[in-house]
C-alpha cells in the first residue's frame, strides 16, 4: 500500500487467549443490551474510523462459535478473514515441547498474520473496549505510515483508567519523551489499583505507581517490517524460554527491545477514551454499565447492528 493511499485499513484482532483468570470464553460473552460482545463495539468503532478489513486471530477450537457471531454481526459491513494461532505454528525446524499447553503469547499472535497482511495494519485485543477516539488516532497514523519503515505506534491510555476493581492485571508501562516517542515499555504482570493510584509487584515486593503513567493496552500500529523482527526474536525466545510452560512472547516486550536497540521508532498516541475490560467475571457488570452510559450519551445505538 502506498503512503497516503485511500485503500481500506486492516485491523488484526487477537482473540485466541484462553482467558484463564476470567474462567470462560470471555471473547464471546455478551455485555451489550442487544447481546453485543466487547469486540462488537471495537469493530463498530473501527468501521467508523475507516477500517475496511478485519483479521481475527483465533484458535481452531473456538472457530465455530466465533464465526457464528462474526458472520451474524459483521457480514456485509466489513471484510473478515481468519488466521489460527496454534502451538505448532512455529518457524521451520522448531517443534513444540511436550508439556506446552499455553498459547505462545501476543507476539506469536501477530506473527501468525504474516501471510494475511501486506500493508500497515492495526492490532487490538478482542476483550478490551478502546473507544471511538482511540480507533480514530490509530487510523490517522496508519494512513500516513510508510510501509517500508520500522516506524510504529501505540495508543497510550492513562493507567488509572485501565485497572480492574477485582484483581491485578498486566500492563505495559510506558516511558515517553517530550516529542511523544516511546523510550521504554515494561510489561508489569501484576498491577493493581490502590485508591486513585496504583502499584505493581515484582519478585515479592510492591512498588508504587502514580496512576498517571501512559500504558499500552495492546492497541498498535505496525508496518510489515514488524514481521522480520518478530520472527527473529521469536526464534531466540524459543531457544531460551521454549521449555518454560508459562513463558510468553509478548508484543510490548518485543517492541521495547526494538526501541532500546534502535531497531524501531514508536510514537505514543494519547487517547482520552475510557478503557473497559473483562479480565475477571466480576468486571462484566461494570463493563455493561459503562456501555449503557455511552448509549445514554448517544455515542452508540441501543442495537449496534440493527438495520
Amino acid at each position: 500500500m502506498e503512503k497516503g493511499s485511500t485503500m481500506k485499513l486492516t485491523l488484526a484482532v487477537m482473540a485466541a487467549g484462553i482467558g484463564s483468570r476470567y474462567g470462560g470464553l470471555k471473547q464471546i460473552d455478551p455485555v451489550g443490551p442487544s447481546g453485543e460482545i466487547v469486540i462488537d463495539y471495537s469493530i463498530y468503532d473501527a468501521i467508523r474510523a475507516g477500517f475496511g478489513r478485519i483479521v481475527f486471530i483465533i484458535r481452531r477450537e473456538i472457530e465455530e462459535a466465533f464465526r457464528a457471531i462474526a458472520d451474524r454481526h459483521f457480514a456485509g459491513r466489513v471484510a473478515v478473514d481468519y488466521v489460527f494461532q496454534e502451538l505448532d505454528r512455529l518457524p521451520p525446524g522448531l517443534s513444540v515441547p511436550t508439556d506446552r499447553k499455553k498459547p505462545w503469547g501476543t507476539g506469536h499472535a501477530v506473527l501468525c498474520c504474516h501471510e494475511m497482511v501486506k500493508g500497515p495494519f492495526g492490532v487490538i485485543n478482542a476483550d478490551d473496549f478502546y473507544g471511538r477516539g482511540s480507533f480514530e488516532v490509530l487510523a490517522s497514523f496508519l494512513r500516513r505510515a510508510d510501509p517500508s519503515a520500522a516506524e510504529y505506534a501505540l495508543v497510550g491510555f492513562t493507567l488509572r483508567n485501565t485497572l480492574s476493581e477485582h484483581g491485578s492485571v498486566a500492563r505495559g508501562i510506558c516511558e515517553v519523551d517530550a516529542s511523544g516517542r516511546l523510550i521504554s515499555i515494561v510489561e508489569r504482570l501484576k498491577v493493581e489499583k490502590t485508591g486513585d493510584t496504583a502499584r505493581y509487584e515484582e519478585n515479592g515486593t510492591w512498588y508504587p505507581l502514580s496512576g498517571d503513567e501512559p500504558v499500552s493496552m495492546n492497541m498498535w500500529a505496525f508496518t510489515p517490517r514488524i514481521f522480520e523482527s518478530l520472527e527473529e526474536d521469536f526464534r531466540a525466545f524459543l531457544r531460551t524460554e521454549g521449555s518454560n510452560p508459562k513463558a510468553e512472547f509478548l508484543v510490548p516486550t518485543h517492541v521495547g527491545r526494538l526501541v532500546k536497540e534502535g531497531r524501531a521508532s514508536v510514537r505514543v498516541l494519547p487517547t482520552s477514551e475510557t478503557w473497559f475490560g473483562v479480565t475477571y467475571p466480576a468486571d462484566k457488570p461494570a463493563v455493561a454499565a459503562g456501555i449503557r452510559r455511552l448509549i445514554a450519551e448517544g455515542r452508540y445505538p441501543e442495537n449496534l447492528w440493527a438495520g
